[in-house]
Order: structure tokens, then sequence, then C-alpha cells
């Protein structure tokens, strides 16, 4: 019990709980009477509340699925910040960034289900990283706005970023920066395997 009263585990509890947040499931059902869990790629996500909500009604879809993302981000960056708050070390920092991208891809309120990850990753990353971050968001609308594909466009700025983050602070242990982008990878993986055969969805 003496371990609960430690601040670093309650910052990695808090961490988890605060990224498992499903805001997306939330926003959708209460604002569109939708069960984004139940329809389309079943994801929690911005995109997949967009594209779920966009068939009963295409305005709100907009304003959820941006409301979703921002949510998903600041979710993670809220963590973070009271661990700031607190004075933790780098190393717990990291800790708080990874655990708050585990809560949201195996959500304790979903049973252990959940997003893709990719927001709630960008906001901790932007906190960690800005700069390598700010390089990832640049390739990703590059690529949202020509090839249209949600999925290819946010592994291809994850990819952009993790590699800048070698140049730009190569001293920083890799360690927990891979393991992020290790489970946003994982959790594409049906995307890259539809992507490898063709069938991936366009964002229209």
């Amino acid at each position: 019990m003496e371990l609960l009263f430690n601040t670093n585990i309650q910052m990695y509890i808090l961490a988890y709980l605060v990224g498992g947040i499903p805001f997306g499931s939330l926003l959708a059902k209460f604002f569109a009477g939708v069960d984004v869990k139940s329809a389309g790629s079943k994801s929690i996500g911005a995109t997949n509340v967009l594209r779920v909500v966009k068939e009963k009604d295409p305005k709100l879809a907009k304003k959820l699925g941006a409301a979703t993302l921002a949510l998903d981000a600041i979710k993670g960056m809220v963590a973070l910040g009271i661990g700031y708050a607190l004075g933790v070390s780098e190393a717990t920092l990291w800790a708080i960034a990874v655990l708050a991208v585990v809560g949201h891809c195996f959500s304790p309120y979903l049973g252990f289900e959940g997003g893709k990850g990719i927001a709630t990753g960008m906001g901790v990353m932007l906190v960690m990283l800005p700069f390598e971050t700010l390089i990832a968001l640049v390739v990703w609308v590059v690529m949202a706005k020509t090839v249209r594909i949600s999925s290819l466009s946010s592994l291809t700025g994850v990819l952009a970023m993790f590699i800048a983050s070698f140049y730009l602070h190569p001293q920083t242990t890799h360690v927990p920066i891979g393991v992020i982008v290790f489970i946003l990878f994982y959790k594409h993986i049906p995307n890259i395997v539809r992507l490898l055969k063709g069938g991936e969805k366009r964002v229209i």
C-alpha cells in the first residue's frame, strides 16, 4: 500500500486513467446517439467518429471529429502538465507519456480496447519533443492533402517524428519514443494490411 503514496506511482496511475478516457465514444454517443465502437472501424478515434457520425449528420461529424482529436491530444498533455507541476524527473515524464498512450489504446473503461493512439501520441510528444512533433504534423498535413488516407498519413507523420528525434535530440533516450511508435504501429496493423492490399479507404 505504501507504493500508492509514491508520487511517481500516483502519476503513472493518473496518466493511464486519464489517457483511457474515450472522448470519441462519449461525444458520439451523447451528441449524435451513435456507438462508434460498433460501426466503421470500431475505433474511438477522430477518424472513425467523423466517418460514422457523417452518415447521420455531416456538419455535426466535423465538429465531433475535431473535438475528439483535440481532447484526445489534450488528455495526454494534461497528465504531463501535472507531472511537470509536481517536479518529477524526465524519466517519469516519459513513463507518463507512454502510459497515457497505453491508456488510450487499451482503455480500462472499454474492456482494455481503445483507439489507434495517434492524437494522444502526438499530444504527449508535442510536450516532450515539440520540434519533432511539428515536423510530424507538417508531414501529416501534406500526406492528408495528397493521398487522403488517414492511416497512411498518420503513420508517415509518426515515422517522420521518430527519425527526426535522432537528429534533433541524439542524446535523448529513444526507448520510450520507440515504445510509443511501436504501440501506434501495432494498433494500425489492420490498416497496414489493408494498405498493402490496396483496400484502405480514403477520407472524402
